[in-house]
């Protein structure tokens, strides 16, 4: 078996709540400052998850969508 083959079936759990803020989210960079406290932790579980990226840009940090 190809790697390949292995991780184009490898798929990433996401629970209800995380998959909602994920569809409501735009594709581009979003300030992690536009979101509350709650969606602010879920977005934390999302990026150790490696679906979604923080950028820090000089004391501002933002969040992106990886490609999914």
């Amino acid at each position: 078996m190809k790697i390949n083959e292995i991780l184009s079936s490898f798929t990433i759990y996401v629970n209800n709540e995380e998959n909602e803020l994920l569809e409501s989210m735009p594709q581009g960079e979003v300030l992690l400052s536009n979101y509350d406290e709650r969606q602010q932790t879920i977005i934390n579980n999302l990026i150790r998850k490696s679906i979604l990226t923080r950028i820090d840009n000089h004391g501002s940090t933002s969040i992106k969508k990886n490609i999914r």
